[in-house]
C-alpha cells in the first residue's frame, strides 16, 4: 500500500473486533463466528475511491483502521460531505437488503483497512443465526435516529450549537454515551470537510470552533481538542437553562 501503512489484519477477526460495532454488539459467540468466517480483509490507500454513489454495491465494510469520507456532488460540482467513517464504523450496509445502487461516494482519507462481508454471505449467516438481523434493526433504528438529530441540528440550531452537538456525537462514537469529563478528540478532516458536514463555510466553522474556545468547551494541543462533553452540551441546546 501506498502512504500511511495500515496495521496487518488478522485472516479472522475476534469476537472483540465485531462488538466495537453497534450492529454487532449483542450477538452470539456462534454467530460472530460465523461473520468471521465470511469476512475477508480489504486494504485502500489513502484517496483511494472505495464505491461511486450509482455503482452497483454488494457489500458492506466493518472499518478496522482509517477514515472514509461519504460524500455527494451536486449537479454544479459542488460536494456535500454526509458523514466521515470511521474505526467502528459500518458503512455499506443499506444494499444488503434493498440491492439499489450506491447513495454516496466513499474516499478514503487517510489509509484504510477493515473486513468486507458480501450480500450473498450475509444473507447466509442471517438464515442461520437469528439474532443477525435483530442486531442489523437496532442498528438501522439507531442510524434513523442519529440522521434526524443531524437534520434538526442544521434546521434549527446556529452553527456554533451543531459543532457543538457534532463533536458530542463524534465523542460518543469513541467512548460510547458515558463520555468521560475530559476526553481527547483528533479531528482527522480537513476544516473544509467539517465545513460541509456542517452545511457552513470554512471560515465560519473557525470563528464557531474558536467560540467554543472562548467558552471552555475545547481547547487545543496541536492537532488534539480536549473536550469538555458537559460544556458541550450546554452549548448544544443554548435554549435549555
Amino acid at each position: 500500500m501506498t502512504g500511511t501503512q495500515t496495521k496487518t489484519l488478522a485472516t479472522r477477526p475476534g469476537h472483540a473486533f465485531w462488538r466495537s460495532f453497534p450492529m454487532f454488539e449483542n450477538l452470539g459467540d456462534e454467530t460472530l463466528a460465523a461473520l468471521s468466517e465470511v469476512a475477508v480483509a480489504r486494504e485502500w490507500p489513502a484517496g483511494a475511491v472505495l464505491f461511486l454513489r450509482g455503482e452497483p454495491g454488494d457489500y458492506l465494510l466493518a472499518i478496522a483502521e482509517g477514515r472514509v469520507k461519504l460524500s455527494l456532488v451536486t449537479p454544479g460540482g459542488r460536494e456535500l460531505a454526509l458523514a466521515i467513517a470511521e474505526p467502528g464504523t459500518i458503512i455499506g450496509e443499506m444494499v444488503l437488503f434493498d440491492e439499489d445502487p450506491r447513495s454516496a461516494d466513499g474516499t478514503a482519507l487517510t489509509a484504510t483497512c477493515g473486513y468486507v462481508v458480501d450480500r450473498a454471505a450475509f444473507r447466509s449467516v442471517a438464515e442461520r443465526h437469528s439474532d443477525l438481523m435483530e442486531g442489523v434493526a437496532r442498528f438501522l433504528c439507531r442510524r434513523l435516529r442519529d440522521t434526524n438529530d443531524k437534520l434538526e441540528s442544521i434546521a434549527l440550531y446556529g452553527l456554533d450549537a451543531r459543532l457543538a452537538r457534532f463533536l458530542l456525537f463524534t465523542l460518543r462514537q469513541i467512548h460510547g454515551d458515558d463520555l468521560p469529563d475530559k476526553a481527547r478528540l483528533r479531528l482527522a478532516i480537513t476544516q473544509s470537510d467539517l465545513a460541509a458536514v456542517l452545511g457552513a463555510s470554512r471560515p465560519k466553522v473557525n470563528r464557531a470552533l474558536q467560540a467554543l474556545i472562548e467558552d471552555q468547551a475545547i481547547q487545543r494541543e496541536g492537532e488534539v481538542l480536549i473536550c469538555d462533553p458537559a460544556r458541550l452540551r450546554e452549548l448544544a441546546d443554548p435554549d435549555i437553562e
